[in-house]
């Protein structure tokens, strides 16, 4: 059996979706996750990774874990006694979901410091382990979604400054791969999607996807920094702005992790945008 933590999320449901589709057992499990949230043939489970008794119904029985590394509740985790929780249980591979700054911003309070010290407590936990680093989604740009309903307009700071966001598809299906086949093991994969893109681009595919106009408006990195003061940490706020107006050489670079991994290029934004148009309708 998978389990499979995070499961409401833009990777974690597509992985239960995946790992389902593969004819293998899985338990999902997230906050607040219900019986709509995954196919009829899987397991769900309620849970919460700062409640470590919540969490043991979900790693019983289970062979390989899907971890999601907190994302901002990632500083009150405890990896350690996660991974000797799953360990105890049987579990014998673990995937974490982790991200790209870890390698490319080590000073990071958030990136480098907290989602790397997960990163390590992987590395030492006696399980097979594999890790995954992503780059910025293509579904970060949901957060556009009530403005380009409402207004038909997108407004978002570094207008022409790109990056190789990733399809989260793109992930949960390495996510999968490395789950079941355990000649992965030991491996950090860098992913990202085929091509730089900027936010004005992104709007503009999301126009195209939606047939209709949309306009963009630039933010200033004061207006963007307010903005996204009101969902995340603040040291988690300005590294993302940092990257996403000063990207580093390395966060601009394509990763070669998802064909050699796949067989096949990273889906491009467009194409999520064309599949997901129905979100900013």
């Amino acid at each position: 059996m998978y389990a499979v933590t995070g499961a409401t999320g833009n990777v974690g449901r597509s992985l239960v979706r995946t790992l389902a589709a593969a004819g293998v057992a899985v338990t999902a499990t997230s906050r607040g996750i219900t019986a709509a949230d995954v196919p009829s043939d899987v397991a769900h489970v309620r849970s919460d990774l700062l409640d470590l008794e919540s969490l043991r119904p979900v790693l019983d029985g289970a062979s390989a874990l899907f971890l999601q590394n907190g994302g901002p509740s990632a500083p009150l985790l405890d990896p350690h006694a996660i991974l000797s929780a799953a360990k105890a249980s049987g579990i014998e591979r673990v995937v974490l979901l982790s991200t790209q700054g870890v390698g490319t911003r080590p000073d990071s309070p958030f990136y480098g410091v907290v989602a790397g010290a997960i990163e390590e407590a992987v590395r030492t936990s006696g399980l097979s382990w594999t890790i995954l680093r992503p780059g910025g989604f293509h579904s970060n740009t949901f957060a556009w979604a009530d403005s380009v309903r409402t207004h038909r307009t997108v407004t978002a700071p570094f207008a022409d400054t790109a990056l190789p966001t990733i399809d989260p598809d793109d992930i949960a299906e390495v996510a999968a791969l490395t789950l079941l086949d355990d000649a992965h093991a030991g491996r950090t994969y860098e992913l990202t999607g085929p091509a730089l893109i900027t936010p004005r681009e992104q709007a503009a595919a999301l126009a195209a996807a939606l047939g209709e106009a949309v306009e963009f408006v630039e933010q200033t990195h004061a207006e963007a920094r307010t903005q996204m003061l009101h969902g995340m940490p603040e040291s988690v706020v300005d590294t993302t702005l940092a990257i996403l107006g000063a990207p580093t050489p390395a966060e601009q670079r394509i990763s070669p992790d998802i064909e050699r991994l796949l067989g096949r290029a990273p889906r491009t934004f467009a194409d999520w945008a064309q599949r997901y148009a129905g979100a900013f309708h």
